[in-house]
């Protein structure tokens, strides 16, 4: 299932075309393949921010077992690494050297890794009610998916890198082998296969989370696919490793924000904390301690199909139905 599709910008480098057409066409053989796959979920061009880093993610796949970065690289002429694992190209007749895509996406794993061990309790439950789950023991991998019409010299390359080095359009063909998806009877009966799975209430929860810490640059919101919002009932990174925007990830005190909400169990309106949790966004009342869902009926239509979504200490209601937005706090 794509739960987000590229973003594409308007770009005038013949470089920034060539870049942004690669992605587009990873995209494509993605959707092609596992848009009606309820355990294979992607976000193409997922950009988070993390311990004072901007991360961008080309393509991520969340499914069964565990995650897959892709990292898409236009390359039209030659590509080369040499045992050192240095990259070069070419240009009509000239080499160029260029930064490793490969550390550039185990960059953007470690980082994404450490972001939902963090998060870990909001997301995971806990296994048979007793051990909190994590992320550490899941599959994790990457793959660089280059031009199709590249021409790859993996004589000279590490094998370990050439592994990793994939043509757009056999990206299917190798995200097949590495997930290696089996079916619930197969899982069942198969003892061999160890690997330690999420269940469909995991895999959204996992995905709601996410969405939610996408970054638009260009835009003050998230854009949400319809079949997202069907499917999931809450808003759900080339890597280049700048210093951000402090971000605060504790609960936020009530005092510094405004809002419509209120405790419906004691009625307190002003003292209460928001949060997030498996099931979304909430408040728990430092009155009576309860908790309250922040999905209110919409204030313009009355419709109950909506969704909240967080920016920074920002909560915002939209209303599906007649696309009204109010901020809640």
């Amino acid at each position: 299932m794509i739960l987000k599709t590229k973003s594409f910008q308007n770009t005038q480098t013949p470089q920034a075309i060539a870049g942004q057409k690669q992605e587009q066409d990873v995209a494509f053989y993605l959707r092609h393949a596992f848009k009606d796959h309820p355990e294979v979920l992607v976000i193409n061009d997922f950009r988070f921010t993390f311990n004072d880093e901007t991360a961008q993610i080309d393509h991520l796949i969340i499914y069964t077992y565990g995650f897959v970065l892709i990292e898409s690289k236009s390359i039209k002429g030659h590509v080369e690494v040499n045992q050192q694992g240095e990259w070069t190209r070419s240009h009509g007749s000239k080499w160029f050297g260029m930064p490793s895509p490969i550390k550039q996406v185990e960059l953007q794993q470690a980082l994404l890794k450490e972001m939902l061990k963090q998060h870990r309790r909001e997301i995971l439950g806990k296994l048979l009610g007793i051990r909190q789950q994590s992320f550490g023991m899941r599959c994790w991998g990457h793959v660089c998916a280059v031009s199709s019409d590249a021409v790859i010299n993996r004589d000279t390359m590490p094998t370990a890198i050439s592994e990793l080095l994939v043509k757009t359009e056999f990206l299917v063909d190798k995200l097949d082998k590495i997930m290696n998806l089996k079916s619930k009877f197969m899982r069942i009966i198969n003892v061999s296969d160890t690997r330690p799975d999420f269940n469909q209430q995991e895999l959204n929860s996992i995905a709601n989370f996410l969405i939610d810490q996408h970054i638009d640059p260009h835009k003050s919101t998230s854009e949400i696919t319809l079949a997202q919002t069907q499917q999931i009932n809450e808003p759900v990174a080339h890597f280049e490793v700048n210093k951000a925007v402090e971000v605060i990830t504790q609960p936020i005190t009530q005092s510094a924000t405004h809002s419509i909400l209120s405790c419906k169990h004691c009625g307190e309106s002003t003292n209460y904390t928001p949060m997030y949790g498996k099931f979304g966004y909430y408040i728990k009342c430092n009155q009576c301690t309860k908790n309250t869902p922040m999905k209110q009926a919409c204030p313009q239509c009355q419709s109950k199909n909506i969704k909240i979504q967080k920016r920074s200490q920002s909560y915002t209601l939209t209303c599906q139905d007649c696309s009204h937005s109010s901020q809640v706090i």
